[in-house]
């Protein structure tokens, strides 16, 4: 049997090594990856097709679920196919250029992912604290055009990870000890002075990422202020629903987030492989997720999916 060689040979290549440590289980670690890809794949697919296809959704709430479901495509296809080929084929080289490519548009879809989160929890605001003006303040048109600043604002502050990168000298051992080339793991690559990158980076994660929570907890703060001052339980617990699904979401997208992220940058003593595993489940496990969250607690949408599902 022919022996892959992983040493890089030519010098503008890395090796991603996919998990190191469980390397002799990359196979069976492989499963629960295309499991979980192939399932957020068609839940998302299947969310855009009847959203698409039925006017009725045609509404702000559904155009921002088609974004979110567009990014949940778009970030573990950044990853997934070439985790799988380490997993299964021992291809491990990536070059430079598509390492930084792949990093920048990884990061970017994920503060889009981020920013579509705030324009949805401002939505929710809208809707149960001004809801008689809700379809003044927010259209389709409008939502689109927010959807766009956090495009840009995605690329403006993601850019410049891969350019000042991009002007770093590379260390001889260019072995990656991921699955992916995550900001931070290719920083470590570098033989040259990376305090930029670094002081970069976390700016671009406690002003960036914190003030989208911030903003979120702001809405949310005014939705309980405007819930609790009504007086009816029935209406008590038809606001409080309109907003448990965008709650799930931000749970399962931002627990992952901030505790891959802070492990990774202080947590020292946690095994390399669990840093991994966590920025791997934070890519798969959301995307899984979310058209299954929102199928399950938006009735109009459950009602359409079944309506095709079940046609004869």
């Amino acid at each position: 049997m022919a022996v892959f060689n992983i040493t890089p040979s030519n010098p503008s290549t890395f090796i991603l090594m996919g998990i190191p440590g469980l390397e002799a289980a990359h196979i069976w670690i492989s499963i629960p990856f295309s499991i979980f890809y192939i399932i957020g794949l068609l839940g998302n697919s299947t969310v855009l097709f009847v959203v698409y296809k039925e006017q009725t959704l045609h509404n702000p709430m559904y155009l921002l679920l088609c974004m979110l479901a567009l990014t949940d495509i778009a970030t573990p296809t950044f990853v997934v196919p070439n985790a799988l080929c380490i997993f299964w084929f021992n291809l491990k080289g990536i070059t430079i250029g598509g390492c930084l490519t792949q990093m920048f548009f990884l990061h970017t879809v994920s503060l889009i992912h981020s920013a579509l989160l705030v324009i949805m929890a401002f939505d929710r605001y809208v809707a149960i604290c001004n809801p008689l003006r809700y379809t003044i303040i927010l259209n389709n048109t409008r939502i689109a055009k927010l959807g766009f600043v956090g495009l840009i604002r995605a690329v403006l502050f993601i850019l410049p990870l891969p350019v000042l990168l991009s002007r770093q000298p590379f260390c001889a051992n260019r072995i990656i000890p991921h699955t992916q080339c995550e900001h931070i793991t290719v920083v470590k690559m570098s033989c040259g002075d990376i305090t930029v990158n670094r002081i970069y980076g976390l700016v671009l994660f406690f002003v960036v990422n914190m003030s989208d929570l911030t903003l979120i907890a702001l809405s949310y703060g005014l939705i309980i202020r405007a819930v609790l001052r009504l007086s009816s339980k029935k209406a008590h617990q038809k606001a409080l629903n309109t907003c448990t699904a965008h709650i799930c979401v931000l749970l399962t997208y931002y627990t992952p987030s901030l505790f891959s992220t802070l492990t990774n940058r202080f947590g020292q003593g946690i095994a390399p492989h669990i840093h991994i595993i966590l920025a791997d489940l934070y890519l798969l496990i959301p995307p899984t997720l979310n058209p299954i969250i929102y199928g399950v607690k938006s009735k109009e949408l459950r009602d359409k999916v079944s309506t095709y599902i079940f046609r004869k």
